[in-house]
């Protein structure tokens, strides 16, 4: 590819230049394919695992519910736990 094979094979050497071009593009076009690819199985995961959060906050509230409730636990022992969590981030 480049001037010489122009100085020597004239238009057959451009042409040549030309399909060594197109195939780069296309393998240029395949390597964004892929990594749109990676990127949507990225975003799916994203949203699996904010939908396992958002499931475990949900559980763990109604298990703070219930053993508030049976009086197992204290509404003020939870909030020393919760204010202590606060503080530490």
């Amino acid at each position: 590819m480049g001037w010489g094979r122009t100085l020597l094979l004239g238009d057959i050497g451009n042409r040549l230049d030309i399909n060594d071009v197109e195939g780069q593009i296309e393998t240029l076009y395949g390597d964004l394919e892929d990594i749109d690819r990676i990127n949507l199985k990225q975003d799916d995961r994203l949203l699996d695992l904010e939908r396992e959060n958002k499931e475990l906050k949900l559980y763990l509230a109604s298990m703070i519910r219930l053993l508030v409730s049976k009086g197992t636990l204290a509404a003020s022992e939870v909030e020393a736990i919760v204010n202590g969590v606060e503080r530490s981030e």
